[in-house]
């Protein structure tokens, strides 16, 4: 073994010759360092987390891009523009859709909502997925109704559950004598939950048959197509080439600029809790300048002796900057240690629980990476180095002479 390591190595594992106060400054010090480093992977972890669940979600519920008229008008020969957007590469769905804002009636209120008509029981999302209560089902039912589906929240307001019977109000204009708004009545099938209020508050699903009397379409008539992409980290490049083939009067939007609201404010948590964080490893590591100085203090005399045997300056420095290093591995390892017990804690039990309607999920998600493991662990020892490298100049530059005249 190196002589600098090896001596270095003793003095951290020895507690003989150390003063109690040197005990817990060090003790202090690897402390600090687990807090700092077990923080910042367990704030990582949450934000990565965060960002992959909101990801998910909203790439999940909603269209990857849309494609709608200029003037908000209907889109004509959608049969065309669906296999043109079809034949495109990187797309794996598309669909003609109808919307209508329209009012929601069950037994105890009324609510506002947008109601989406899709063809078929198909959707381009994965609606589907996040049904709670009841079925995936548009079609006639027995009672005579077409199916709905709405969110859990306007379930709740509306006071209807799977199997109600509500009533649907949708009108054009200001209401008068001359201009009625169109009524249907549909069979609640399927409650939906999201966890996303935007979402499960302000959306409903029907046939596509059944709103166009309520749109007054024509056939071959859409309010929007909508688009999936093969591979949603691709969704950007595809709303691109959308966006090049079909000019005004069409009007492309990818997902991430219709919920730019949403992931801005991921990104945000991204950006700023690492970073507050992460001072703390900062503050941490520059505690090790007191740690490593008290050291040189409580090793003066053995510092002089080891220059009187031949012991270079070089050697010297090495020696406590390597005292400076074991204090921060010592720190690290527990640092992470903490963070894996905190990553299975939480997986497990959901110890950090979340209110859904402010969080948009009920409990703090973790996606440990492995890149962040090696840059906090990276960015501690060169911090913990740097810091121990002033108090190990000191003991390299002591005299020996001046030393052991001082222990005698």
């Amino acid at each position: 073994m190196n002589f600098s390591w090896y001596i270095a190595l003793r003095y951290f594992r020895s507690r003989r010759g150390d003063s109690g106060f040197l005990s817990f400054i060090k003790f202090m010090s690897i402390a600090g360092v687990a807090i700092g480093s077990a923080g910042l992977l367990i704030a990582l972890s949450i934000v990565h987390g965060f960002k992959s669940v909101i990801h998910e979600k909203i790439t999940g519920f909603a269209p990857h891009v849309t494609v709608h008229s200029f003037s908000g008008q209907f889109l004509h020969r959608a049969d065309t523009l669906t296999v043109h957007l079809s034949s495109m590469e990187g797309v794996e769905e598309v669909q003609a859709v109808l919307l209508a804002q329209v009012m929601i009636q069950a037994s105890a209120d009324i609510s506002g909502t947008l109601l989406k008509g899709i063809s078929g029981d198909k959707d381009v999302t994965d609606l589907a997925q996040y049904i709670s209560r009841g079925t995936y089902d548009l079609s006639q039912q027995p009672s005579g109704f077409p199916g709905l589906i709405i969110g859990s929240a306007m379930a709740r307001n509306i006071g209807a559950d799977v199997g109600s019977r509500v009533t649907v109000f949708a009108l054009d204009g200001l209401p008068s004598p001359f201009n009625t708004p169109e009524i249907e009545q549909f069979t609640v099938t399927g409650i939906y939950q999201t966890g996303i209020a935007r979402f499960d508050d302000n959306f409903a699903l029907a046939g596509i048959e059944s709103l166009k009397s309520i749109t007054g379409a024509g056939t071959n008539q859409a309010s929007m197509m909508e688009i999936r992409a093969g591979n949603s980290r691709h969704i950007e490049q595809l709303h691109a080439e959308i966006s090049e083939q079909l000019r005004f009067p069409f009007i492309t939007e990818s997902i991430y600029h219709r919920y730019r609201n949403i992931f801005a404010w991921v990104d945000l948590q991204e950006e700023t809790i690492p970073l507050v964080i992460g001072v703390m490893i900062i503050v941490a590591a520059f505690n090790l300048i007191g740690t490593v100085l008290m050291m040189v203090l409580e090793r003066v005399r053995d510092i002089g002796i080891l220059k009187t045997i031949g012991a270079k300056s070089r050697i010297i420095k090495k020696i406590f900057i390597l005292e400076g290093v074991f204090v921060a591995v010592s720190g690290l390892a527990a640092g992470i240690l903490i963070s894996l017990l905190f990553y299975w804690l939480q997986s497990q039990f959901g110890i950090i629980p979340l209110s859904e309607e402010n969080y948009y999920m009920s409990t703090a998600p973790v996606q440990p990476q492995l890149l962040d493991f090696v840059i906090v662990s990276g960015v501690t020892l060169i911090l913990c180095s740097v810091a121990s490298w002033l108090p190990a100049r000191i003991a390299a530059s002591t005299d020996p002479v001046q030393v052991l005249s001082f222990g005698k």
